[in-house]
Order: C-alpha cells, then structure tokens, then sequence
C-alpha cells in the first residue's frame, strides 16, 4: 500500500468513526436523561464494567467521572465474577459497556447485582440484548459498521462507546456545578492544579528575603538593598510601617536619566507611588495576570490590614513554580 493509499484508508477510518459519533445525536432521548440522574443521585460509587475492548473504555469513563466530580471505578467483569464483586454496594450504580450486550461474564454480575438492589445502566449497540432486558437504563451506542475492513476487530463501536461515555460525564459536571477549583483538587500534581491552587504564601519570599526601604532612607542604601535582595524591587515604607511605594531597576534608570545624580535624594523622591499589591491568600495564578495586566515583574504582600508589607512574590518564582 502506497503512501496515497494509506492517507486515503486513514481518512475513511476517521468518517467512519465521525459518523458513528454523530449518529449518536439522532438517538439521545429520554433514556440519557434518566442514565443523568440516576448518576446525580447515586448514594454510593458509580461503577463502570465491561470485557476487553469495551473494558478499555470502561476505564477510561470511570476515570473521567472520578475526576469531574463522580466517584467511579472500573470493575473488570472477568474479575467480577471471581470474586471482585465484593467492590459493589447496595446505593451503588452500575455502567455496564457491551457492544453485543451478550458478555457472559457481564450477564453473570448483573444477575447478582439485580439481588443487591444496584442500579443498571447499559451502553450497547444492541437494545434488544439480553443486557439490555436486564437495565434500568439502556443507551444505544450502536453504529453501523466498524472501521475494521474485516467487521471483527472494535474499532467505530468503542470510539461511540468512548464518547457517550464523556457525554455523561460533562452532563453530570455541569449539573453539579463542578468548578475549575475542584478539577485543581483532584489534580494537584498537574499544571492545572498547580495554578488553581497555589497561593501566593507558598512563593513569596518572606522576613530577612524581603526588600524593604525607609522613605527617608538614602538612595545608596536603597540600591544596596535592591542589590541585596537580587529581586530588582525594594519596597518603600512609612513610619508607620505601611508600604507607601515601590523602587525598581526602572526607576533608577529613569532617575539617572531625569535627576543624574540619585545619590542625592531619598528613596521617597525616586519611588513609584501605589504600588500593585496582593494578599497572602490569593492563587499564584492571579498574581501572573496582575503582573502581565501591568506589566510588571514582582508584587508585594500585604498583611491582613492590607497596609504593611509582609512578603514579595517575583514572576521568576512563578516561573519556577509552572504557575506561567
């Protein structure tokens, strides 16, 4: 097979796949809405079984659902049957994939589950199956052919399969309400997590790290301060403590530019004034939009009062945190 033909094998794949897909609009109905609530008001675990290919995506659904605000696991139906079942709970909802909806090893677990009280929900392409007798809720994931030139291998049917699955689960999310902020909880080692639920305290540098200036301080001290503290900022306080501004490397430049001679002054005379401040509690995430809106480079802390300054957080140390 040449190169062409290959390109041209691929692309009917992927139609057929599209189509399978899209087939599934013309037949959402009722049944979904009832599979929906059943899932909303589960007391317990939802569980997702199936057999090899359907397996697969069985554990792809549950892992979906735990992770937008379902609690889910997979159950393989081979091992279900021997002994596994132990896993399901009365209060729990069963997600049962079959393409045929004939699984013997399936069909074995529903009729224990049917004892236990559990409810059924079944994703086939076949609605007249004997699984599909058996459910509560039946969801035809059917498709007309499969990818598969030889009809055998799974291929259209579990990408349908695959889908519903992430159907439900966006449904269900937004019912929910479920909000960046929780995704971050259930992912705190990825980048979402990291930006969603870092704060500010946990960066910041913080007492003998702070850069900090007298109004009156003299400008030679200042920039040995800014010097120092390598962070190319120092904040600038009254007597009474409270930040009243702000000297960065810019404003040296622009004071030898404009004053020449800056040993002259005091940190009062060549600071900028309203410094952008954050709080202690607010997400890194927010202090990188605070420091591109005004393109700037570091924020200062501000203690409870939202006067004195307890910390400054630098955009390296954002960098550093893969907040950027």
């Amino acid at each position: 097979m040449d190169a062409g033909k290959s390109l041209k094998r691929a692309r009917d794949v992927l139609e057929i796949e599209a189509r399978g897909i899209l087939s599934l609009i013309e037949r959402l109905d009722e049944n979904f809405a009832r599979a929906v609530d059943l899932l909303y008001h589960c007391k317990g675990k939802v569980v997702v079984t199936g057999l090899g290919k359907s397996g697969l995506i069985c554990r792809k659904i549950a892992a979906t659902l735990s992770s937008t605000g379902t609690p889910s696991f997979f159950l393989h139906a081979g091992d279900g049957v021997h002994g596994d079942m132990g896993m399901i709970m009365k209060g729990d909802v069963v997600i049962a994939v079959s393409n045929s909806g004939e699984t013997e090893e399936v069909l074995q677990l529903f009729r224990t589950m049917k004892r236990l009280g559990v409810k059924l929900i079944v994703m086939t392409g076949n609605p007249a199956s004997t699984l599909s007798r058996a459910a509560d809720v039946v969801l035809n994931a059917g498709v007309k052919e499969e990818a598969c030139p030889l009809g055998l291998s799974p291929t259209a049917s579990t990408t349908a399969a695959l889908a519903l699955g992430d159907a439900l689960a966006v449904v269900l999310l937004e019912k929910r309400g479920f909000r960046e902020e929780d995704f971050a909880l259930r992912h705190p080692g990825g980048i979402l997590g990291r930006k969603l639920i870092l704060q500010v305290e946990e960066l910041m540098h913080r007492g003998a790290e702070l850069p900090v200036v007298n109004e009156e301080t003299p400008m030679q001290e200042a920039i040995l301060e800014i010097t120092s503290k390598r962070l190319g900022v120092t904040g600038v306080v009254n007597g009474q403590g409270s930040l009243i501004g702000v000297i960065t490397d810019g404003d040296l430049r622009r004071g030898l530019e404009s004053k020449g001679d800056i040993f002259r002054f005091k940190a009062k005379d060549l600071m900028s004034r309203n410094p952008k401040t954050i709080a202690a509690d607010a997400l890194a995430a927010r202090a990188v939009a605070l420091m591109e809106e005004h393109s700037i480079t570091s924020l200062f802390v501000l203690d409870d009062g939202g006067k004195k300054p307890i910390g400054v957080v630098h955009l390296h140390d954002l960098l550093k945190a893969g907040i950027v």
